[in-house]
């Protein structure tokens, strides 16, 4: 196969099953790579090479005995570092965990071993995933592919750019305010923010045992290729029995969805931010892509989209960041990162009342927003107002302003799949996000395919 490292998973899977290449010359393949890129971009913090090149093997000589793992055989994939990987130390960021080597797997990345694949690595992301930008004490900041002066977002950044930069066909991101759709835009890459309750979130930093917040933290794909998510999503779904909150719904399949039939709605403004130019502009691309495929599209918004960000906001600070304080003083760790100082600065304390009442608005929120989808079957809408920014900027007035695209779809827990439509005059790249009923991935992932086939998707960055 030419240019191994560019391929999707599945035409990697593919290969292997058809003894056309070994799973060995692909993990090696794909080790090169993370090898050329990695100094540049910082985005592998832990490289398992021998550990890897070693399963490779193991599944090469399985298949010689006509033993196939399951769909992932031979597929090399890397892990963000805010799950447990067995015997590989995995620190979520924070510095109380820097030689920390968990005993098992996180239960996502164990469903994607059992499936056959090969873990590489694990890429690098904020302390406590809790960060629009990648960056930590224990091992730095990680820069976009596209540009270096630039960020790949948060908080799986280091997901995002050693995917674009072709070191890794797939990745698993969280995503609790954009954390996965961020990271996607600003690299030019696929993902899928699943439904709250479809992956579990046991052996994560950011655990199920959250109280109020859990359902703000979603698992899911993130990949170059559409067919990637739909790969590795089914993969990873369903409840483990160690996560309460997971509900064993029906996956669709994205193969059945009558484009014909959908209504979409579509905005380029949300709590008081504009969408860039070229961001607006991709956005009304998509949609005429989606009518041109048959779908009926209406340019307008939720009416509760403010009021959802504020109570977003709100929340996470409702308790003066003493989860956060908890999971620090759990993990052993004295000194944190300027992130987590300002989340902390930023907390407004809630007396219980006020407490109460505001869960009680959080609740009329989410009516309100599933009343607008009674006869829509999707939105499309920008990720954020503009693309990957310059290191260190993702926290000015425009730029929190315009988390209101985001934050909003983990409150409502709906999901949302990512995909490249546009390119900005700098040359980076601009996505869209497409967002669906709950437990209706399939429907995101179809339009994202309608998507990626008009646009063309992921495109290789210049600068590796």
């Amino acid at each position: 196969m030419d240019d191994l490292t560019f391929q999707s998973a599945k035409s990697i899977a593919r290969a292997v099953r058809d003894k056309s290449v070994s799973a060995r010359e692909v993990a090696e393949a794909h080790l090169r790579r993370i090898e050329e890129v990695n100094p540049i971009i910082n985005a592998v913090v832990q490289l398992a090479a021998e550990r890897a090149e070693a399963e490779a093997r193991e599944l090469d000589d399985a298949l010689a005995r006509d033993e196939l793992r399951g769909p992932l055989h031979g597929v090399p994939i890397t892990i963000k570092d805010s799950f447990d990987t067995e015997g590989i130390i995995s620190t979520g960021g924070t510095l109380g965990r820097a030689a920390f080597v968990p005993e098992q797997d996180a239960t996502p990345v164990a469903r994607l071993r059992a499936a056959g694949a090969v873990l590489l690595g694990k890429t690098n992301t904020p302390e406590l995933t809790m960060a629009a930008e990648t960056d930590n004490l224990v091992y730095g900041r990680t820069n976009n592919p596209f540009d270096v002066s630039r960020t790949p977002g948060g908080s799986s950044g280091g997901a995002a750019a050693i995917i674009s930069a072709g070191g890794s066909p797939l990745d698993l991101g969280t995503d609790t305010g954009g954390s996965i759709r961020f990271p996607s835009h600003y690299c030019g890459i696929a993902g899928l923010k699943p439904t709250s309750g479809r992956v579990p979130r046991t052996g994560h930093i950011i655990g199920y045992d959250m109280g109020a917040a859990q359902s703000l933290t979603v698992v899911g794909p993130m990949a170059r290729y559409v067919e990637d998510l739909e790969l590795a999503f089914p993969i990873i779904a369903g409840p483990d029995y160690r996560d309460p909150h997971m509900a064993p719904m029906p996956i669709g399949d994205p193969g059945d969805v009558d484009l014909a039939g959908l209504r979409v709605a579509y905005y380029t403004e949300s709590a008081g931010a504009s969408a860039s130019p070229e961001t607006a502009r991709a956005v009304r691309d998509a949609a005429a892509a989606l009518a041109d495929a048959g779908a009926t599209t209406t340019e307008e918004a939720p009416a509760a989209l403010a009021a959802g960000e504020e109570r977003l906001m709100s929340f996470i600070g409702s308790d003066n960041w003493a989860w956060g304080d908890r999971l620090l003083e759990r993990f052993g760790t004295t000194r944190e990162h300027a992130w987590i100082t300002m989340w902390r600065g930023m907390a407004e304390p809630l007396e219980t009342g006020d407490f109460t009442a505001l869960l009680e608005e959080i609740d009329r929120f989410r009516s309100e927003m599933i009343a607008f989808m009674e006869t829509r079957d999707l939105i499309v809408c920008p990720i954020s107002a503009q693309p990957a920014l310059l290191h260190g900027a993702s926290y000015d007035e425009e730029h929190m302003r315009g988390l209101g695209f985001s934050g909003v779809y983990n409150v409502t827990g709906w999901p949302s799949a990512i995909v490249r439509v546009g390119t900005s005059p700098e040359g980076l790249p601009i996505g869209v996000q497409m967002v669906a009923r709950p437990w209706r991935e399939d429907v995101s992932l179809a339009a994202a395919r309608v998507l990626e086939g008009a646009f063309g998707g992921w495109r290789r960055p210049a600068g590796v």
